[in-house]
């Protein structure tokens, strides 16, 4: 068969119930993270716009899933955005960060409640200090999705995430879109932020499990 796969689809293989030790390159995101110096640039009628933003992103392990042999470590995560010095909602997403040891792929899904969805793929190492993960309109693999209204006003052609991770335990983001604007052609959509750790991430439900077992025992 295609791939690094055995030919044995169904079998799964062993697993460690601590997902956070087996992160991997994503190990460096576990946790609840916030900061007001975000920076979105978006397109408007009149024909682009800057607006700050405040961001909180909470990513939480998760136990380890499976397709049949092929095995992943991943945080789950919620990111919430509001304009400074407003309450309601400016941007809303969950998903998943994924991490396949055998291969090195790295994997985001991304959900938005404004109809789209996004699988963006990548490759790295255990201690890389960059992580890159991309996704393309009309790919089966790792493509997007929108509704009707967004692929005739707003359509996304390319979705292209770089994460760079710093010595004081920060991290950094910049997010590129690539829009087709109906009435103005391609826009860059941009966003970029600086997070900062406040708060650690919980054991997995798993990993929770199995300590609470072994105290039980003694």
């Amino acid at each position: 068969m295609n791939g690094p796969w055995p030919d044995d689809i169904f079998t799964e293989p062993p697993a460690s119930a601590d997902t956070l030790a087996n992160l991997g390159p994503l190990r460096p995101m576990a946790g609840v993270w916030t900061n007001d110096t975000a920076l979105d640039e978006h397109p408007v009628a009149e024909g682009a716009k800057q607006d700050k933003y405040v961001e909180r992103i909470e990513l939480q392990p998760i136990d380890r899933q499976t397709n049949g042999p092929q095995l992943f470590y991943g945080l789950r995560y919620h990111t919430h955005v509001v304009k400074p010095g407003e309450v309601e909602t400016f941007h809303d997403q969950v998903g998943y960060w994924l991490w396949e040891p055998a291969t090195g792929l790295i994997m985001q899904t991304l959900t938005i409640p404004r109809g789209q969805a996004v699988l963006a793929g990548g490759q790295a190492s255990p201690g890389d200090f960059r992580l890159s993960v991309s996704a393309a309109r009309g790919r089966t693999d790792y493509g997007i999705c929108s509704t009707s209204f967004l692929e005739e006003a707003f359509r996304t052609d390319s979705y292209r995430l770089e994460i760079e991770f710093h010595p004081d335990g920060s991290w950094s983001y910049v997010s590129e879109t690539t829009l087709i604007v109906k009435g103005q052609g391609s826009f860059l959509h941009v966003d970029r932020n600086r997070l900062e750790k406040v708060a650690e991430a919980d054991p997995n439900p798993w990993l929770k499990i199995a300590n609470s077992q072994t105290r039980s025992e003694r």
